[in-house]
């Protein structure tokens, strides 16, 4: 009997650790799990963030801005537009004009 209670004790013991070990992993997990759902959440806010400041970025009223300061652009007025003319008799149609068949 005594061989008998030796091998329970044994498994009784080899199961304790195994519990143990599985719950260490499962607490673990968790806590992982709880840092990737913060990180995430940043991220999602960031983006956020970001894309708010992506569309103050590209407003009309602030494009105009840059182009007339950065680029020197200005805009068109009949009195400053220059036609280009082809040589040869073939001829350009405006951008606007439709070319039919």
């Amino acid at each position: 009997m005594s061989r008998f209670s030796l091998v329970m004790f044994i498994a009784v013991l080899l199961s304790a650790l195994y519990v143990v070990r599985t719950q260490y992993e499962s607490r673990s997990l968790t806590t992982e799990l709880d840092r990737a759902t913060n990180e995430a959440r940043r991220l999602e806010i960031e983006n956020d963030r970001l894309d708010v400041e992506r569309r103050a970025q590209a407003t009309p009223v602030r494009v105009e801005k840059l182009a007339r300061e950065q680029l020197h652009m200005r805009t068109i007025t009949p009195a400053i537009t220059e036609y280009a003319v082809v040589r040869g008799g073939a001829a350009v149609a405006p951008a606007s004009a439709e070319v039919r068949p």
